[in-house]
């Protein structure tokens, strides 16, 4: 690019986007558009600006503008149910999901991109659940240009997309609700209505709802049909670790398998996570009924999405893991459950 001084840049075309930032009025925004024909009406404004000198973009040099390199780049950084900004804005595209689901980012070659410190590419937390419209991330070089060979290294990196959005897969799930407590109407059952209302955020239909007695042939048997009709079976009381407890025997009676028991989150620490043929199977302790988001929050937008968690995950998860109970819940935009 040429640097020219602002008092001979009249008649020049500006090589990049100039940016205003008004506090009074709360705006951030482009003053000056790559490409506008600089007049004299607009070197006072320049001036406030801050701007002595402007750069044209000359179009012979051995150089990637900012623009270019995102468009370049934004086709091959979106994958599934991603769709980015048509042109850029600032030199930067912005990425917005386009469908239910959660967001998927390649955290190793994310970093290894990031580091080669020309390019900025943020992105929200990988396992995110999204909405259409959500942003999820935003590319641009940091300078106004770059070598050819730079993009050349980020392209040998997205031979396969880097962002995406995994679908939900599950749409009926069954809760079933233990305990004689319940069962005989001495108290009332409010598990239902709160999973349901969980569930029924994701799209998932509460297909079957039952509260059972404490006999483990009869949770046994009641648990094998629900398998059988829904790949997510959430079971709650009796699941934690008082001797009277039948509920957790009674899975394991029913073929429940579990690679992992409890894990390290609170609050929703015996929060047990099994598998039966093709279903996941949740035991979940009451903390799910007295705080916003529990261990079940985190984990459930990735059952809904069909996959299963691994035991060396759930241990990671230890680390920011801890709720920061705060006086108005906002999660999950909120630092609980995101590290590893």
């Amino acid at each position: 690019m040429k640097k020219v001084a602002l008092e001979h840049a009249v008649g020049e075309v500006l090589g990049h986007d100039i940016t205003e930032v008004n506090l009074k009025q709360g705006r951030k925004g482009v003053a000056f558009r790559r490409g506008h024909v600089i007049e004299p009406r607009d070197l006072d404004r320049m001036k406030n600006l801050g701007k002595r000198h402007i750069y044209v973009w000359e179009g012979n040099e051995n150089r990637i503008h900012e623009d270019d390199a995102a468009r370049i780049l934004a086709p091959l950084l979106a994958g599934e149910g991603i769709r980015f900004d048509p042109e850029p804005h600032e030199g930067k595209i912005g990425f917005y999901a386009e469908r239910d689901g959660i967001f998927k980012v390649d955290v190793a070659r994310l970093e290894r991109i990031n580091a080669r410190a020309i390019p900025s590419l943020p992105t929200i937390h990988n396992n995110f659940p999204v909405t259409p419209t959500k942003q999820v991330a935003a590319f641009r070089i940091i300078p106004l240009s770059c070598a050819p060979e730079v993009i050349e290294h980020i392209e040998s990196e997205l031979l396969e997309p880097l962002l995406y959005v995994k679908p939900y897969v599950v749409e009926e799930a069954s809760i079933l609700v233990t305990g004689n407590e319940v069962y005989h109407g001495h108290i009332r059952d409010d598990f239902i209505p709160t999973l349901s209302r969980k569930l029924e955020r994701f799209g998932v239909e509460v297909s079957t709802a039952q509260v059972l007695p404490d006999v483990q042939h009869i949770i046994s048997r009641v648990l094998k049909e629900a398998v059988a009709r829904t790949r997510l079976v959430l079971v709650t009381g009796g699941t934690s670790v008082d001797p009277d407890d039948v509920t957790l025997l009674a899975m394991e009676e029913a073929g429940v398998v579990f690679p992992f028991q409890g894990n390290p989150i609170q609050p929703g620490n015996n929060m047990t996570i099994g598998y039966k043929d093709n279903t996941t199977v949740v035991a979940v302790p009451a903390a799910a009924l007295f705080f916003a988001a529990t261990a079940l929050d985190i984990f459930l937008p990735r059952m809904l999405a069909g996959e299963r968690i691994d035991p060396a995950e759930l241990v990671r998860r230890g680390h920011g893991g801890l709720c920061h109970f705060c006086a108005r819940c906002v999660y999950p935009v909120c630092p609980f459950g995101a590290g590893e």
